[in-house]
């Protein structure tokens, strides 16, 4: 008698170390390419302000990605006491430097800075963050542009672990414009990876769980440290974790752990595919930006 029931194969790790590896790799190729030919090398220029420790993280990863496939990298460390009118015009000083192919301003910033202005204020050109507005209406329409490198490197993983999506549920977990948003968008569009039917969840959504555990694909992308458990999610369901929390621990010599959304250890067995955190999302997310840069560099995506 054949089973009615769907065969589920042995959870696998999607392991964004490895394939950061590869893409970085291949954007050396490129760089090595440029760098024979007597090219222009990609500059990538990053602003911190204030000294969030996440945030100090994040970009010494950055500029070591930089240095590691032959980029130029530039790092603007700003006090916290930075006013907005500064913070602003160091960026147009960055839009109007001819070497600077593309630039970020790391989030959070302090409280007293809007964080829509400076986005705005950026030149959607040098945009390698995929945040002005320019760039997300460009990727609602199917145009050209630089996606905002997290969900960029979700699609990568989507694609390199071949993950058919046409056809599935989609449920994204969390509405924030860099994640939740743009990646709701991308899972329906008529394209590999997508072609899925998205549902996107919040804080208002009454019926959280329930949504959940109809996701062929869930997305978790909500800031809230192993919200996510194993009764969220189906047998067989493939689960990308964006979250990163620092969460205290004792018992690291950090004084801290690296926690996503997605309680790991019981919702893994469940699945068929799942992302580790940390050496998931967060390093692919540094392929995207990488991505856009050398994109940013030949003038791919604004001629």
């Amino acid at each position: 008698m054949v089973s009615a029931h769907p065969i589920i194969l042995p959870m696998q790790l999607l392991d964004g170390k490895k394939l950061s590896a590869q893409v970085k790799a291949e954007i050396k190729v490129e760089v090595d390419k440029i760098k024979a030919e007597g090219g222009k090398i990609p500059h990538l220029a990053a602003i911190l302000v204030g000294n969030n420790g996440a945030s100090e993280t994040y970009v010494a990863s950055k500029i070591k990605s930089c240095e590691e496939i032959g980029f130029t990298s530039t790092l603007i460390s700003l006090p916290d006491t930075t006013s907005e009118e500064e913070l602003l015009s160091h960026i147009q000083d960055l839009n109007f430097d001819e070497d600077i192919d593309g630039f970020i301003v790391q989030l959070p910033l302090p409280a007293h800075i809007s964080e829509n202005k400076v986005m705005e204020a950026v030149a959607p050109e040098k945009d390698v963050d995929g945040f002005h507005p320019i760039n997300v209406g460009r990727m609602c329409k199917g145009l050209p542009a630089y996606i905002s490198a997290t969900p960029y490197g979700i699609l990568e993983m989507l694609e390199r672990y071949k993950i058919e999506t046409a056809g599935k549920h989609c449920v994204v977990v969390g509405r924030s414009q860099i994640v939740g948003l743009p990646m709701s968008i991308l899972m329906q569009r008529n394209a590999s990876p997508g072609n899925c039917t998205v549902t996107i969840c919040h804080s208002r959504t009454h019926n959280l769980k329930e949504v959940c555990q109809s996701a062929d694909i869930l997305i978790a992308a909500l800031g809230r440290p192993e919200f996510i458990t194993a009764d969220y999610v189906k047998e067989g369901a493939v689960v990308i974790d964006v979250g990163i929390t620092r969460v205290p621990d004792a018992t690291k010599k950090s004084g801290f752990a690296i926690k996503g959304d997605v309680k790991f250890e019981e919702v893994a067995p469940k699945t068929a595919y799942i992302t580790p955190v940390p050496g998931g999302v967060g390093l692919m997310t540094i392929c995207g930006l990488l991505t856009n840069t050398l994109l940013a560099s030949k003038k791919a995506i604004f001629k």
